[in-house]
């Protein structure tokens, strides 16, 4: 029988995640973290899912990306799930940014990984990261495929009417300048799981899916196409997000830099990671900010207004791109888990169709499941989002039938 699992990694700049899958029932049999690389504090955290066994954790420095991958091959093999199994098909890595070029989930050889490093200009805090544990994982097991499933793969096939922007075109193409999208892997799955819970083919389903983490972004998907997307050349643009501004006029950068006195990696720090919901209220976690809504804390019911106010202009907007919409769909940590949010969002869009109901909103569930009445014209959604699910099952199905599985 031919091999079946995958092992999924996430590589961050300071953080390794992981999960092993069989591929045979996507069943999980192991996941993990590894945290603060390179810190005397480093942490890895392992769960074998096959048996039920509670979560192990390790506290010792961990000096970089090869000593975190080794720790991790470590912690499955106590588990009889090594590295050297030979039921191990291929390992699968998220990278975030693929430019044009990558459209599809790729087998990694050294042309791929110079053209991912090529990118990196247009990705700085990511591609590093993600080239690391390829590097790492490949030279432990270097007779295994290796398969990189990009973030900006879902959203290449936006229009260009959607995908330029409207500057200079040499200059444009001359830097690769255009709206990449990114979060490709969570849109991918969370549409095509609401077309399932609607019982239909997602080739008959238009959907806006709504991915509301610490990073948010929101997708138009006409028949299991993306036709646009928020985010662009980089995360930065977009929906209100935990520490990122979003879209912004691009001319508040010249001022800070003519009349702030600030300069470019300033500014860069101050849009990536003082902005958002941080730079609004102080706070980037939704709890808390509802919290203190609740206490009547004015500063962060601003806050929230403003995220609301983006996110409900961007429904507006994708509905009018799709001009037919079968469901919304909300995902991520805020999605998936913050009634507030869902409702506020859609208030007020009745004319529309949208609507949510307050008791199946105020229900938690693991599941996919419907939050609108009834009778809605347009079907409202929690789906939860499952990108290790999403970026095993696009490497499986790349190595499964061809030569690059022996």
């Amino acid at each position: 029988m031919s091999p079946t699992r995958v092992l999924v990694l996430n590589s961050g700049s300071s953080s390794v995640k992981y999960q092993l899958l069989d591929m045979r029932g996507n069943g999980r049999l192991a996941a993990g973290l590894v945290e603060r690389i390179g810190e005397e504090t480093s942490r890895l955290k392992h769960t074998p899912l096959h048996t039920g066994g509670g979560t192990r954790e390790r506290t010792a420095p961990i000096a970089d990306h090869d000593a975190a991958l080794k720790a991790v091959a470590e912690e499955l093999a106590a588990d009889g799930l090594g590295l050297d199994s030979p039921e191990l098909a291929a390992i699968g890595h998220r990278v975030v940014h693929g430019g044009k070029r990558f459209t599809e989930p790729t087998v990694i050889d050294d042309a791929v990984l110079a053209e991912i490093e090529r990118l990196i200009p247009v990705a700085p805090l990511h591609n590093p990261a993600n080239l690391t544990g390829i590097r790492t994982a490949r030279a432990l097991r270097p007779d295994l495929p290796q398969v990189a499933v990009f973030d900006t793969a879902f959203h290449t096939t936006m229009p260009e009417s959607a995908a330029r922007y409207a500057i200079d075109v040499e200059t444009a193409d001359a830097h690769r300048i255009r709206r990449y999208g990114f979060h490709g892997t969570s849109h991918a799955y969370v549409s095509r799981a609401t077309a399932r819970l609607l019982g239909k083919d997602p080739s008959e389903v238009n959907v806006i899916v709504l991915h509301l983490g610490n990073g948010a972004s929101a997708s138009a998907v006409r028949g299991g196409r993306c036709v646009d997307t928020s985010m662009g050349l980089t995360p930065l643009e977009g929906l209100v997000m935990g520490t990122r501004s979003g879209d912004m006029d691009p001319a508040v950068i010249f001022h800070l830099m003519r009349v702030g006195g600030m300069s470019t990696d300033e500014i860069d720090t101050l849009l990536n990671k003082k902005s958002g919901l941080i730079g609004l209220c102080g706070d980037n976690d939704m709890r808390e900010i509802r919290r203190r809504v609740d206490e009547g804390d004015e500063r962060a019911k601003l806050a929230f207004d403003i995220y609301i106010h983006r996110l409900k202009k961007y429904i507006g907007a994708y509905y009018a791109v799709l001009g037919r919409v079968d469901a919304v769909a909300f995902t991520a940590g805020v999605g998936e888990n913050a009634a507030p949010v869902r409702e506020a969002a859609v208030a007020g869009l009745e004319a529309l169709g949208l609507a949510v109901d307050p008791e199946r909103n105020g229900v938690r569930g693991d599941g996919p499941r419907l939050i609108s009445p009834d009778d809605a014209r347009v079907k409202v959604a929690v789906v939860p989002t499952d990108e290790e699910l999403e970026i095993a099952t696009q490497t499986y199905a790349l190595v499964k039938d061809s030569d690059n599985l022996t």
